[in-house]
């Protein structure tokens, strides 16, 4: 079938909006249960009518449209979530270095997109899944701005014979993902002798959640940059430009300034803080545009007057069920550190601690941070295993009497691990328990990044 117009191809793909799989495969593709990338096959044979395959060139060549077919979710908290990054092309290493972005293997068959959303539900088959909404896609000023400057961050890192340093946490929502079914698809790069992994171009999955939010549930994000600004800039040097004008005043002070009440004992405290200084005050922050597609998450760290931080940092509450089944590749923790921006926002107490003191808290400055790849893949992963191992052994837990008090104590890794992460309980109070895959009653668990590592990252000359 040959589409005329856009309006023709989207006329089309609205048809399918409401319909299954199942209903719309009619040469049985999807009772082959191995059939990899299935779902996207069978919109491109049994419901566009063109055969399945791999070309450089745009899936509908005459209009210079690439067709996505692209799943979502919805989260336990009722939110909608897009279930993975949006895998775009293979990156030729050898012959990507000689183009320039608009003459790039990415911009000549991804500039254009028709994106089929469909809602995953980890109950049905396949062939149960509906079509929810089809939209033709391109990217908006401001994104591409930034779009162009990972693309360049990318092929940079190419340039200096680095393909196999490239990292997800280099860029802000074009990533180069590892593409493969293992470690060992290895490819030659130019500038070097070393194989690098194979990778391809991919929307990074907080960038896909956003046009999830935007498209199926109809959300308004708030940006607080325009295209103009991030021609000159990027992100983080305008989120530091933003931030430096406050550096060496009291969290009270700055209150003042952006006329927030203080409440530093408030959890909204530094995150409405942080949207006053952006100049979109009262935003929460995953309803900035910017912090949302690149999935920026903001983390207080509070250093004592020797530079040291204060404490330890602390993360969600651990799923041990979850754990105890999941497989490196696809876990949490990795998940977690692979897809998520850190921007710190550090404050530095005044003086050493006195008893019954009101210690002034003064701004540091903050700093934008992606955990390096390599520390993910050792350390992390070291931790995850660890774990994992503890569960399936069965975690050792045991009573003991500390003074007048009764503690548990366990065998999950402690801080002295590797010098990075370690697994302890956030709340004082032992009362909260949980079920451990083999029945056990444990306190709440959360991982943590240790505060020696927490120091390391500060004392870094450059962000990640």
């Amino acid at each position: 079938m040959f589409y005329k117009t856009e309006e023709e191809l989207l006329y089309k793909a609205k048809q399918a909006e409401g319909k299954t799989f199942g209903e719309i495969d009619i040469t049985d593709r999807l009772s082959n249960q191995n059939a990899k990338g299935g779902l996207g096959q069978v919109i491109e044979e049994s419901f566009f009518g063109y055969s399945v395959n791999s070309d450089a060139r745009s899936d509908f060549e005459n209009l210079g449209i690439e067709l996505k077919v692209t799943p979502f979710k919805r989260n336990k908290n009722g939110t909608l979530s897009a279930k993975e990054r949006l895998v775009l092309n293979i990156i030729n290493y050898m012959e990507e270095v000689k183009t320039t972005f608009q003459t790039s293997s990415f911009w000549s068959k991804n500039n254009k997109l028709l994106l089929m959303f469909y809602e995953w539900l980890p109950e049905k088959n396949r062939n149960e899944y509906v079509i929810y909404k089809s939209i033709l896609f391109t990217y908006p000023e401001a994104d591409l701005e930034i779009i162009k400057k990972d693309w360049e961050t990318i092929v940079s890192k190419i340039r200096e014979g680095k393909a196999h340093e490239l990292s997800e946490g280099d860029t802000v929502y074009l990533g180069a993902c590892t593409k493969g079914s293992n470690k060992s698809t290895l490819r030659s790069q130019p500038y070097s002798t070393i194989h690098a992994m194979q990778r391809a171009f991919a929307l990074k999955t907080s960038y896909m959640t956003a046009l999830v939010r935007k498209y199926i549930h109809n959300e308004q994000l708030v940006s607080f940059t325009n295209a103009l600004e991030l021609k000159k800039k990027t992100i983080k040097e305008l989120l530091y430009d933003k931030f430096s004008a406050y550096i060496g005043l009291t969290d009270k002070e700055i209150a003042q300034k952006v006329n927030i009440p203080y409440n530093n004992k408030s959890k909204s405290f530094v995150p409405n803080i942080i949207s006053a200084l952006l100049g979109i005050k009262g935003t929460r922050l995953d309803k900035i545009e910017e912090f949302a597609k690149a999935n920026i998450q903001f983390k207080t760290i509070r250093l004592e007057p020797n530079g040291k931080p204060k404490e330890s940092m602390s993360f969600e509450t651990i799923n041990f069920q979850e754990w105890f089944e999941e497989t490196w590749e696809e876990s949490y923790i990795r998940n977690r550190f692979t897809e998520t921006k850190f921007l710190f926002v550090i404050f530095e107490y005044n003086e050493t601690k006195v008893e019954n003191a009101n210690r002034q808290l003064f701004f540091k400055g903050i700093k934008l941070w992606s955990m390096p790849e390599k520390t993910i893949e050792v350390e992390i992963k070291q931790l995850w295993e660890e774990v994992q191992k503890r569960l399936k052994e069965g975690v050792q837990i045991k009573y003991v009497k500390r003074g007048k008090k009764i503690v548990e104590t366990n065998n999950l890794p402690k801080s002295g691990l590797n010098g990075v992460a370690h697994i302890r309980p956030k709340a004082a109070d032992g009362s909260d328990k949980i079920h451990l895959p083999d029945g056990q009653k444990i306190t709440k668990q959360c991982f943590w990044l240790n505060s020696s590592y927490i120091a390391e990252i500060l004392n870094e000359k450059s962000s990640h």
